[in-house]
C-alpha cells in the first residue's frame, strides 16, 4: 500500500486501511494507549496506538517518541467527531524514523525567541498555512501574467544605479567599483519592453530604510511589471485586474488556508474592478479635515493610510503625487507639479500594496532631478538610451509580495509573510 497525505486520509471512510508518514505534532499517553497527533504538509490527524493492537516494539516507540519525531504508520480509519477533522487512525503498525530531542519551542514564547528559532518555528501550523497560501498566490499570479501576454524575465539584482535614491540603498564593493543591491528591477524591465512589450519579474529587492514598523522588511520579494504603449490609467487597470484575479482564485484554490488564517471568502469576493481613485490633493484635504497636520509634499504614513481606506472594502488608488515626493523616472503631469503615478492602498489599514507610474521620456528632466539627488549621471546613460532609440509611452508597477500576503492572510506583522525575515535588527538565522 502506498503512503497517502493526511488530507486524503481524512476523506477515507470508516474501516478503510491507510498508511501515512509525518511528524508528531501533539502527544499524550494514558496507560496502555498513546494518543498521537501527526502532521504533514496537508494537515493533522489523530492516531490511537493501543498496546494490544501493535507490536511491543511499536508501542514502546510510541511511548518514547517526543514532539517532532518523524514517524510512519499504518492503521484503520475510524470516524470520531471529537477528533481533528472528524477522523482518526487506529494504528496496527507504528514506526519511528527519528526520535527527536526535547523540542525547544513550547507555548507562550517571546517573539524574539521565535525569530531566533525561526528554522524550527517554520513547522508551526500557522506558518505552514501562510507558506502554502503564498505558494498558491504565486501560482495564480504566474497564470494571470501568462493569460495576459506578459513574458517573465530575470533581471539582475546587482546594479550601479540607486533607482530609488542612494539613501535607502545597500552599497558594497563590487571588485573595484561601488555597486548596490537592487531596490527595483524597473529600469532593466524597461529595457526589455522594446523587444517583448510586456514583461514581469519576481526578484528580491533591498531597502536600507531604518523602519521598524509591522509593514517593513529590508529584503522582500518584488513583483514588477513594465508595459509598452500603456499610460497611467491603463496601468492602474492592469494592477486592479491582477489583484482581483488573485483574490477571486484564492477563494477557489486556497479555501483551507484562508479559513485557518481567519480570512472570510466573502471579504475577498468583493475585490473586483474598478477600484476607487482619489488624487493626492483630495487625500490631503481629507486628512486635514480629519485633524492631521499635513501639507503639500508630505508623504503619507500608516495613520494617514488607515484614514484614507476607512470604510472601504476594496483597495483604493491615490494618484498624482507631488514631483518632489516621487522618483526621477516618473512622468510629470501637465500641471507641472505632480507626476502620473498611483499607489494602491489595501483596505483594513494594511498599507501600500503597489506603487506604479507612467515613465518619463524627458531625458533633460530626469537628469535635472538626478543631479538634485547627487547621482552620478554617467551611470544612467544606458537608461537614457532607451529614450534615444524608439521610445514609446510606457508604464509599470511594483508589488510587494509579502505586503499582499500580509493583507490577504490578515497577519499582524509582515515578518510572518516570509520564511526568514530580514529587518533592521535581524539577519539570522
Amino acid at each position: 500500500m502506498d503512503y497517502c497525505k493526511i488530507d486524503e486520509a481524512l476523506s477515507k471512510k470508516e474501516g478503510e486501511k491507510v498508511k501515512i508518514r509525518g511528524w508528531i505534532y501533539r502527544r499524550r499517553s494514558a496507560g496502555k494507549i498513546s494518543f498521537i497527533v501527526i502532521r504533514d504538509s496537508t494537515g493533522i490527524i489523530q492516531t490511537i496506538v493501543e498496546k494490544d493492537k501493535v507490536s511491543e516494539k511499536d508501542f514502546k516507540a510510541s511511548q518514547k517518541a517526543l514532539i517532532e519525531s518523524s514517524v510512519e504508520l499504518e492503521g484503520i480509519i475510524h470516524e470520531d467527531n471529537r477528533a481533528p477533522g472528524g477522523r482518526e487512525i487506529h494504528a496496527i503498525n507504528f514506526r519511528v524514523i527519528n526520535f527527536a530531542d526535547d523540542f525547544p519551542i513550547t507555548e507562550y514564547q517571546s517573539v524574539e525567541f521565535l525569530l531566533d528559532n525561526r528554522h524550527l518555528w517554520l513547522r508551526s501550523r500557522k506558518l505552514t498555512e501562510i507558506m502554502k497560501l503564498k505558494a498558491k498566490t504565486l501560482r495564480i499570479i504566474r497564470r494571470w501574467f501568462d493569460e495576459n501576454d506578459f513574458y517573465e524575465v530575470t533581471p539582475t539584482v546587482i546594479t550601479l544605479n540607486a533607482a530609488e535614491g542612494g539613501a535607502t540603498a545597500f552599497s558594497f564593493k563590487y571588485f573595484d567599483q561601488k555597486a548596490y543591491l537592487s531596490q527595483t528591477a524597473q529600469m532593466y524591465l524597461e529595457a526589455l519592453i522594446f523587444s517583448l512589450e510586456r514583461v514581469w519579474s519576481l526578484t528580491p529587492s533591498f531597502r536600507a530604510e531604518k523602519s521598524r514598523t509591522r509593514k517593513h522588511l529590508t529584503e522582500y520579494w518584488h513583483l514588477e511589471a513594465e508595459e509598452a504603449w500603456v499610460d497611467n490609467e491603463e496601468n492602474m487597470k492592469i494592477q486592479e485586474e491582477l489583484v482581483s484575479y488573485v483574490c477571486q482564485n484564492l477563494m477557489k484554490e486556497a479555501n483551507n488556508e484562508l479559513e485557518f488564517l481567519g480570512r472570510r471568502k466573502d471579504e475577498l469576493k468583493v475585490i473586483e474592478p474598478p477600484f476607487k481613485r482619489i488624487s493626492y490633493e483630495k487625500a490631503l484635504k481629507k486628512l486635514q479635515k480629519k485633524g492631521f497636520d499635513v501639507k503639500w509634499g508630505d508623504d503619507f504614513g500608516a495613520p494617514h493610510e488607515r484614514v484614507l481606506v476607512e470604510g472601504e472594502e476594496k483597495p483604493i488608488f491615490v494618484t498624482n503625487f507631488p514631483i518632489e515626493t516621487k522618483a526621477f523616472y516618473m512622468k510629470i503631469s501637465s500641471d507641472k507639479k505632480t507626476v502620473k503615478c498611483a499607489d494602491m492602498l489595501a483596505p483594513e489599514g494594511y498599507g501600500e500594496l503597489i506603487g506604479g507610474s507612467e515613465r518619463s521620456e524627458d531625458i533633460d528632466s530626469m537628469i535635472k532631478r538626478l543631479k538634485a539627488q547627487g547621482a552620478n549621471i554617467e551611470n544612467y546613460q544606458w537608461y537614457f538610451d532607451l529614450r534615444r532609440y524608439g521610445s514609446v509611452p510606457h508604464s509599470g508597477f511594483g508589488l510587494g509580495l509579502e505586503r499582499l500576503i500580509m493583507w490577504i492572510a490578515k497577519l499582524d506583522h509582515i515578518r510572518d509573510a516570509t520564511p526568514f525575515p530580514r529587518m533592521v535588527r535581524r539577519a539570522s538565522p
